[in-house]
């Protein structure tokens, strides 16, 4: 920076921070010890003087925002040209596996507090994604790949105008133009430091957005280029900062120095002297000098027979697998990961059936003759704590046996990692026949097939609940873990997050696991599942099947941006006494009425507020399979704002869940009433 560039400006020099501008206009962090700057959440900076904005040990702050602490004047008197650069590292314990990543933003207040952790980054939710009122600039680094945001891979930086749906995107990577402008990719969860640099000219209104590993010049050409005039979308007083989250993956995502300039110019450079260092991960590195001294001291011989056993090691660590003596008693349940390799093909891309926050699915043939077809899902487990107790549950769970569950056949170990083998499903899941896009949608589902998977599904349950040694909660029931089996009879599986205890004992369960949109209230205020939790959730499902809708989407035909809430859109026509209006249309009216009306009304049941006033699991097949009558609701008075809490729909219920108890008592035993009401 030379002397003119402080011409006309005062300049306040912090000790270990670099400079800021008076005024906000511009700033140079080079470490961020002592630096001010407006933290909240899971952000912080350490002793070393790293922003460190999320860590692999908090859950109880799910996210983490920083902000340069004075507002900066964007409109003087018209918008004005800004430049930006920062060096970052995102720092997992595992290479191949993160949660979602992190951008950076410029935003009208500081105040995030309603966005969601996640894959919304901090930044946005799932109300407020895409609605202009946002006035929020971003350029996410994303290595999460979510379909609803349209990504386009795990690994991928966009920029983002008021939505989590990018403008433009491009896979993370530099033009080196020490090649002759040849594209390297980046891994962003490759633990290394990379520079960023972020620029907008106000005159052309162009965005360009280049990156390097850190230390390395800045590229010639850019990766991403995109015309947007922000100066309808940044207000005039603005923050410019950071913001990540965390989710099932727990990740560091850090910050090591970042400069400003608002106006002409680029952003101060930055010193890469002064650069604070990354923790170290795993163990130190081996002594240069043994390495160095080994080859000299050792003959050719002993170099011809270390070649042979480097070759046969190589081939012992691609198996190598993660054995402790306590596992011996779950030698039957443990496969060799050797059987797992070969049957996936060595886990490669054609085999792969899904990828999700809990990790990737992969297709199989057992080997010998007449191997079995299986689905092998890949978890990471960050930390050998609890790993005992974890195996434990899932061998004891492999133990389950019923027509309507998908059979867990055992488990693999290996360091960070855990492989959980399933029987093959060949139809799929019942998530894609109901909500499947119209180049994959397969054959429809009409209202008899619903039925049976329905029933299918509660008498599995009801199982799992009550009927087998242990109570096993399963804690993601919905229509994408229910699989279709070849006579299209539905079968919950994926017990990745089930638990289990035993019957009249309390759940220990604390952290709040599972889906949006299925999770009962109690589980987000308190973190406890409990059987009840499950019919809460099963409830969603049996309202998501008969009117082929989620329980969440966005409201396309709504000019305030709210979403269609498929709770309200039942309710709502059980209110006009016509609740089968809430069917779903592609059935063309060909179901059976009383049937679907039951089905509906049962789902509404199931979402009582209060856990004790829903229906056991005993009682929901009851009521499906006509032994039972299923209560009246009241005709009670019900608000027209959209389900935002428990207490939305305690008038409705109040009534109601006198009359469900006495009429349960009429047609369950005394040990059914026990169990809906005291697990």
């Amino acid at each position: 920076m030379g002397p003119r560039d402080w011409q006309m400006m005062v300049v306040l020099v912090v000790a270990g921070m670099g400079v800021v501008a008076a005024g906000g206009a511009e700033f140079a962090y080079d470490g961020f010890g002592g630096a001010g700057l407006a933290l909240d959440g899971m952000a912080t900076v350490t002793p070393a003087g790293l922003l460190q904005l999320t860590n692999d040990t908090d859950i109880s702050m799910p996210k983490g925002h920083a902000f340069h602490p004075e507002p900066i004047t964007f409109r003087r008197p018209t918008a004005a040209s800004f430049s930006t650069t920062f060096v970052f590292a995102i720092v997992s314990e595992f290479l191949d596996l993160s949660t979602s990543g992190f951008a950076f933003l410029v935003a009208p207040s500081t105040d995030l507090s309603t966005a969601m952790p996640s894959q919304y980054l901090g930044v946005f939710n799932g109300t407020d994604n895409g609605d202009a009122r946002n006035r929020i600039f971003a350029v996410e680094f994303d290595t999460v790949r979510n379909p609803e945001f349209e990504d386009i891979n795990n690994n991928h930086v966009g920029v983002d105008v008021n939505s989590l749906n990018s403008s433009a995107a491009a896979p993370a990577g530099y033009y080196d133009d020490e090649a002759d402008g040849a594209f390297r990719d980046l891994s962003l969860i490759s633990r290394e430091p990379m520079q960023v640099w972020v620029d907008y000219d106000a005159w052309n209104t162009e965005i360009t957005v280049a990156m390097a590993p850190a230390r390395r010049p800045r590229p010639k050409r850019p990766l991403l280029s995109k015309r947007i005039d922000l100066s309808t979308v940044i207000t005039d007083t603005a923050y410019v900062g950071f913001s990540s989250a965390s989710s099932h993956v727990l990740v560091k995502h850090y910050v090591l120095s970042w400069s400003f300039r608002l106006g002409g110019g680029d952003a101060p450079a930055l010193d890469y002297a002064k650069l604070p260092k990354l923790p170290r991960i795993g163990p130190k590195p081996r002594s240069k000098a043994l390495t160095v001294a080994l080859p000299i001291a050792t003959t050719a011989t002993v170099l011809a027979v270390v070649a042979i056993g480097v070759s046969l090691l190589l081939r012992r660590l691609r198996y190598a697998e993660l054995r402790e003596d306590w596992e011996v008693e779950y030698g039957p349940q443990r496969f060799a990961f050797k059987d797992l390799y070969d049957a996936t093909g060595g886990f490669k891309d054609k085999f792969l059936l899904g990828a999700g926050g809990f990790g990737t699915v992969y297709k199989g043939m057992l080997p010998g003759p007449g191997g079995a077809e299986i689905a092998v899902k890949k978890v990471s487990h960050h930390s050998r704590q609890g790993m005992k107790e974890f195996v434990a549950e899932v061998v004891s769970i492999g133990h389950l046996r019923h027509r309507n569950l998908v059979p867990l056949l055992g488990y693999c170990r290996r360091k960070g990692e855990l492989l959980l083998v399933y029987d093959y499903m060949s139809n799929g899941s019942l998530d894609r026949y109901l909500h499947g896009r119209a180049a994959d949608e397969p054959v429809f589902l009409d209202w008899a097939h619903r039925l049976r998977i329905i029933r299918g599904v509660a008498a599995g349950l009801l199982y799992m609940h009550e009927d087998w040694k242990q109570v096993v909660i399963h804690r993601d029931i919905k229509a994408s873990n229910v699989l279709l089996d070849g006579e299209m009879d539905g079968r919950l599986g994926d017990f990745g997050l089930a638990r289990l205890h035993d019957h009249g004992a309390d759940p220990h369960t604390t952290r709040v696991v599972g889906t949006m949109g299925y999770l009962a209230p109690e589980l987000m205020r308190a973190g406890k599942a409990t059987a009840l939790s499950d019919v809460f959730a099963f409830g969603v499902f049996l309202l998501e099947v008969a009117c082929g809708r989620r329980p969440v989407e966005e409201d396309a035909d709504d000019d305030a941006g709210d979403c269609f809430l498929l709770v309200d859109w039942v309710l709502g026509h059980w209110r006009n006494g016509a609740i089968t209006g809430a069917m779903d249309p592609r059935l063309d009216s060909e179901y059976d009425a009383a049937e679907a009306e039951l089905v509906l009304r049962l789902g509404l049941a199931c979402l009582h507020p209060s856990p004790e006033a829903r229906p056991s699991m005993r009682q929901v097949t009851q009521y499906l399979d006509g032994s039972a009558p299923l209560p009246e609701l009241p005709a009670t008075y019900m608000p027209s704002s959209t389900f935002a809490g428990t207490d939305r729909y305690q008038p409705l219920f109040d009534s109601w869940s006198v009359r469900q108890t006495a009429a349960a008592m009429s047609a369950a035993t005394v040990s059914d009433i026990g169990l809906s009401g005291g697990r």
